[in-house]
Order: structure tokens, then C-alpha cells, then sequence
């Protein structure tokens, strides 16, 4: 066994020795894929098909990306283009000054919205309640009138500010429904699943679709309508061998031009609970070079992870790719120090 691949299974080992670490599986590979690692633990491999949560968002960010490259959409496009004001209303409401009409498509792919979301900064009651009991199935319209319900954080475009909110993202997929006059199932199997021979990434969309089981610490629990309901922002299933597949395409070009990354440098540090991960144009990016790492590292992480343990992310200092799940929703940040301590293995 290489003195890499050793390393690598050191820190997939200490990881899955955690308490209410039940299954996982890890994949690292480089661009060419002739670099090539793959660990499990439990029954879980490379084709197990698990829920990706909010990884879903890279898909929703490259369906924008492509849309944006076929003229059909601009970040700077107002919301208001696509959705009525009467529909919009109220939605954001900041010190007094309804902020609704002024939303960009920038402003949600980029989280700068100021919008909050309803379950994730809930009360650990409500979240609690929402995993054990409440499997009920939200529509659009509905997520909007939740949101209607809570005072955003702060005006669009306040500052460098920026705060992650599922809603941005849901918002997102409706844009793109009505650009393409298609529902999000059938866009991002035209565009991504189809072209990339995704066979086994999907988004569920009635009770025949298979969702996997979570794990909440030693619960596991079933929620395939609350699943559904988070459609763009984090309701698709795929596997570790497929998303190896989309996120090279995602960001070596094979779906759109890499000079979107290029054109779209903005990145702003998210809230503090989620330091140190800082947000560009729909993903994450994680910097190893600040105080999480002792200021040790050099570069960055890009991509994105999810509440429920999966991970997607590329390495560009050393061209590697991480992609997995830990299955565990009790600290969402597993996986973020997991692919920090993949990266940081790395080191000459």
C-alpha cells in the first residue's frame, strides 16, 4: 500500500472509529482518474446510493451555470423577473423596507440574500421534531409563506455579509423550471445525469423512488416526503462513483467553461457557526491555510458538503478529489474536517 493511500485510510479510520459512525465510504481520485482510492466501513461502497443533501446544490448551480452560458438567465436578473411581485411580497422585509423586488439571481446563488431558513435555524426543538416526527411533504408555496414568517438577517448585498439558507436555493430551481419550462427532475437529467451516464443519481420525485435511511446519532429514520420537499437546495440520491464523475465535470468543464469560476471570484465568509467555510458562486470553499489548520495548509477545498455527512469536494493545489458520506446528521461539520484532514495528509 502507498505511503498516501495509508494516510488516507488513517484519517477515513479515525473518523468512522466516532461514536454513531455506523457506515461510510470514501473516494479519492485524481483528474485522470489513474489515482485511485476507494474505503468503506459498514455496507457501504462506491455504488451505495445515499442522500447527498445539500451537495444537491452543485447540481442546481451547474444547471445556472448552463443556462447563464446559453443567454437564458443573468445573475443580475431580479427575481421579479421570473416570479410575480404579489408572489414575492413580503418576502424579505429588513427594518421596515420590503426588499422582496430587489433580489437577484447573484444574491441567492451566492447566499447573499440576508433570507432565513426556516428548519435549519429553527429551535433544536423544531429540528429535533422535524427529524423524528413531522415526515410531511412542503410545496413551493408553502416554503415561501415559512419564510414570509421569519426576519431575514440582513439587507441584500449588506457588506461582504453572506448567510446560508436553503430558500435561496429552492428559489433557484424555480427559476430554472420556468426558464426551461420543465420540472427540476427532467433539467437535470437533460443537462447533467444523461450527458454524464449518471445511472444512479436521481431526484426523487413520488413514493416508488428509493430514499435511503439517516442516521441521527443511533436512530435511523425515514423521511422521504420531508426529503422531497428540499428539492433544489438538497433532495437528490446519488452514489460515491457517480458523484466522482459529476464533480470532476463540474469543475474541469466538461458541462460548462471553467472561465465561470474566473468571472465569478467573489467569495464571503458564512456565519459562525459554519466557519471557516466561505461561499462563492454556489459552492464552498474552504481555506487550509487559517486558524482551523493552525495556519498550516496551503490552498483551498472547493465544493460542497451536506447536514446529512456526504462530501464532494476537489483539492486544486494537489489536483485530488474527495467524495463520501458518513450517514450522520448530529454534527453536520464531520464531513468538512474530514476532507480538511484528507487535504492536509497531503502535505510534501
Amino acid at each position: 500500500m502507498e505511503i498516501q493511500e495509508q494516510k488516507f485510510r488513517k484519517v477515513f479510520d479515525n473518523i468512522t472509529k466516532k461514536k454513531h459512525i455506523h457506515e461510510s465510504v470514501l473516494l479519492v481520485e485524481n483528474s485522470n482518474g489513474d489515482v485511485s482510492y476507494s474505503f468503506g466501513h459498514g455496507d457501504k461502497h462506491t455504488d451505495t446510493p445515499f442522500f447527498i443533501a445539500s451537495i444537491t446544490k452543485l447540481f442546481t448551480t451547474c444547471c445556472i451555470f448552463m443556462l447563464r452560458e446559453q443567454g437564458k438567465l443573468t445573475l443580475d436578473d431580479e427575481l421579479t423577473s421570473y416570479l410575480k411581485k404579489d408572489t414575492l411580497k413580503n418576502l424579505h422585509v429588513y427594518k421596515g423596507r420590503d426588499y422582496s423586488n430587489r433580489l437577484t439571481l447573484s444574491n441567492l446563488l451566492f447566499h447573499t440574500s440576508g433570507l432565513r431558513d426556516g428548519i435549519e435555524e429553527g429551535s433544536n426543538k423544531s429540528k429535533k421534531r422535524a427529524i423524528f416526527f413531522d415526515d410531511v411533504q412542503i410545496d413551493f408555496n408553502e416554503t415561501l409563506l415559512k419564510t414570509k414568517d421569519i426576519k431575514p438577517h440582513f439587507a441584500p448585498d449588506m457588506g461582504k455579509r453572506a448567510h446560508y439558507a436553503n430558500i435561496n436555493f429552492e428559489l433557484l430551481g424555480k427559476v430554472i423550471e420556468i426558464v426551461t419550462n420543465s420540472s427540476l427532475e427532467d433539467v437535470f437529467r437533460q443537462l447533467i445525469f444523461d450527458p454524464l451516464g449518471l445511472k444512479d443519481t436521481y431526484l426523487p420525485v413520488d413514493e416508488e423512488d428509493f430514499i435511503p435511511h439517516l442516521y441521527y446519532k443511533d436512530t435511523a429514520v425515514h423521511r422521504p416526503k420531508l426529503l422531497r420537499s428540499v428539492r433544489a437546495s438538497g433532495g437528490c440520491i446519488s452514489t460515491a462513483h457517480d458523484l466522482m464523475v459529476f464533480i470532476k465535470a463540474f469543475f474541469k468543464g466538461k458541462l460548462f467553461t471553467t472561465f465561470v469560476f474566473q468571472d465569478l471570484q467573489v467569495n464571503n465568509r458564512l456565519q459562525v457557526s459554519m466557519l471557516p467555510i466561505h461561499y462563492g458562486p454556489g459552492y464552498m470553499r474552504i481555506p487550509l491555510n487559517g486558524f482551523a489548520t493552525l495556519f498550516m495548509g496551503k490552498g483551498e477545498v472547493v465544493g460542497h458538503s451536506g447536514s446529512t455527512g456526504s462530501f464532494a469536494f476537489y483539492y486544486p493545489e494537489k489536483d485530488m478529489f474527495f467524495v463520501g458520506d458518513v450517514n450522520q446528521m448530529e454534527n453536520p461539520a464531520t464531513p468538512v474536517r474530514l476532507v480538511m484532514q484528507l487535504a492536509m495528509s497531503m502535505k510534501s
